[in-house]
């Protein structure tokens, strides 16, 4: 049985191996080629392979959006979070009769006592970085159970949602500087084994952002471990799986200029029964990295 050291050598290894397949590549035939290759090295800038809760890196982020059924709660209460054997795993539990709950709307209104709760983790005043490639390696076993929304993205680091710990914190979603981009996102409305890809569309006003219109849908199998990323090249975004690009969202990459958080979260979209007692996302290992020109 491997050692949790061993474990950890193991995992960052696997997080860092595609950072530099650029050099493992064949040798490249002239100059150019060689140069071109190396212009898409990367550095690992931040990584988080979860062999503990790291509070330097993550923090719970309470709050009411989408008229979710759940309530999101603190420290991992009632096993909503847990960091053991090297992964992270958030979920959505069942109490079986309502509890109150306090998560607030962003106009103030307090969640309805709800029986479901469930963890969700920023890295929002802990980890921001400004474009690069985020990374998550993730599953979701027993994926389209009706109200599944178990999700993977980023937000602006200037976005007015709680926490709200500095002062410029002021912007609304989806404004420049609280932009949206959804890296993992299953919404079990579309069924099992699937998952959206999207920039969130800014509109020019608060509240104003288009879910739809830059949306790519791809099929996963969701239970088995993948790759999930993001990339900024030039003016595009790409949307990756396993390292392979599924989707390029043309121009939508001078659309986030901004310093970027991380949130990984697992939510119950509607009043729907669970037909299990819990739902878990796993999640392996989160970095981002940097270009090395």
């Amino acid at each position: 049985m491997l050692s949790a050291t061993h474990r950890r050598m193991l995992k960052v290894l696997g997080a860092t191996l595609y950072s530099f397949a650029a050099c493992t590549s064949a040798e490249p035939e002239d100059s150019t080629a060689a140069t071109s290759n190396m212009a898409e090295l990367w550095e690992v800038d931040f990584l988080d392979d979860f062999d503990r809760f790291a509070p330097e890196n993550w923090q719970d982020q309470l709050l009411w959006v989408n008229d979710e059924d759940q309530c999101y709660v603190r420290d991992g209460a009632h096993d909503t979070r847990e960091v053991s054997d090297g992964t992270l795993k958030l979920r959505v539990v069942d109490l079986g009769e309502p509890v109150e709950c306090d998560n607030l709307s962003k106009f103030g209104d307090q969640h309805p006592p709800t029986q479901h709760v469930a963890g969700r983790i920023t890295s929002k005043n802990r980890r921001e970085f400004v474009k690069g490639r985020w990374t998550a390696r993730l599953r979701v076993p027993d994926s389209g159970q009706p109200g599944m929304f178990p999700a993977w993205w980023l937000l602006g680091a200037r976005n007015n949602e709680p926490p709200v710990e500095e002062e410029d914190e002021d912007v609304c979603w989806p404004m420049t500087g609280s932009g949206e981009i959804d890296i993992f996102e299953h919404h079990s409305d579309g069924g099992p084994d699937h998952y959206a890809a999207r920039a969130i569309k800014n509109l020019g006003h608060c509240g104003g952002g288009d879910w739809q219109q830059l949306m790519h849908v791809q099929a996963a199998n969701l239970a088995e471990y993948h790759e999930y990323a993001v990339e900024w090249e030039g003016a595009d975004l790409m949307f990756l799986l396993d390292g392979e690009i599924i989707y390029r969202s043309e121009g939508q990459g001078g659309q986030f200029p901004e310093p970027l958080f991380a949130v990984l979260n697992f939510a119950k979209i509607n009043n729907s029964p669970m037909t299990t007692d819990t739902w878990t996302m796993e999640v392996d290992w989160v970095k981002h990295e940097r270009r090395v020109e």
